[in-house]
């Protein structure tokens, strides 16, 4: 699906990190945008920024996406003021690098489990009807590396990007005869708040290459929608990191966790 000016796309995590990104990149190609996050007053900050730069129309709603009935909600909001997703991104996540003790963990393993897994699916099944409806749209769920990095310290987050990314690729097979095409992207680091990287680390780590910007990032994924892709594993980390990881003997693997929580 070729993005083009007069289009609507919906960010989830549209204020900050790669969201903003996606919502930047998109409002230079004349999209009329939604972003949606729980951050009201940089969702603010971004929707004044986006609309004196490049013109375009842009809604924000401040909600967390964590909460059981957000899917739902969301989308009563886009039909209460006749927003029509032709772009789904499916973008907001959460991290924690943490060995899951509960009951003191509950409430973030709750939280990532229905960011990560509930509400994505739930709004790729009611943005979805009415793509098929016209005929034409495109979803961008974004899952990570780390889905085929099953480690201890992300147990969760890897387990819900696997699902991401499994969820994706049968999509595809499911949305494409109605003409709806649906992307699933599996970036490696990326230079944003998320991961709590020091700054030091982080521009280390962007000089050898082991880290991307999000421009690079997002450049990447939209044009893989474009072009109908299925599922994209961009840079070289994506195929180094894995392969190394699935060398190591578990007892290893189990020596460094110990020393590394």
């Amino acid at each position: 699906m070729k993005i083009q000016r007069g289009m609507s796309a919906l960010v989830t995590g549209g204020s900050s990190g790669m969201g903003l990104e996606y919502a930047r990149q998109l409002a230079a190609r004349g999209c009329c945008l939604l972003l949606v996050s729980n951050q009201g007053y940089a969702l603010e900050t971004v929707r004044e920024e986006l609309h004196s730069q490049y013109g375009v129309e842009v809604l924000v709603h401040c909600m967390d996406l964590a909460a059981p009935s957000s899917a739902d909600d969301l989308f009563s909001f886009c039909q209460a003021c006749g927003f029509e997703a032709d772009l789904l991104v499916l973008n907001a996540g959460m991290f924690f690098f943490k060995e899951l003790q509960l009951p003191e963990d509950r409430r973030r393993v709750d939280a990532m489990l229905e960011l990560h897994v509930s509400t994505p699916t739930r709004l790729c099944l009611l943005f979805s009807e009415g793509m098929k409806r016209r005929g034409r749209g495109a979803i961008l769920i974004v899952s990570s590396m780390t889905a085929k990095l099953p480690t201890p310290g992300i147990t969760l987050y890897a387990a819900t990007k696997t699902y991401l990314r499994s969820f994706g690729k049968s999509l595809w097979f499911e949305y494409r005869p109605y003409g709806v095409d649906v992307t699933t992207i599996c970036p490696a680091a990326v230079a944003t708040p998320l991961y709590g990287i020091k700054p030091g680390l982080m521009r280390a780590g962007l000089r050898l290459g082991l880290i991307r910007t999000p421009e690079w990032l997002v450049r990447r994924a939209l044009r893989s929608v474009e072009r109908r892709r299925r599922v994209v594993s961009p840079g070289l980390m994506n195929y180094l990191v894995p392969a190394l990881v699935r060398l190591l003997p578990a007892g290893i693997e189990s020596k460094l966790w110990k020393r590394f929580k």
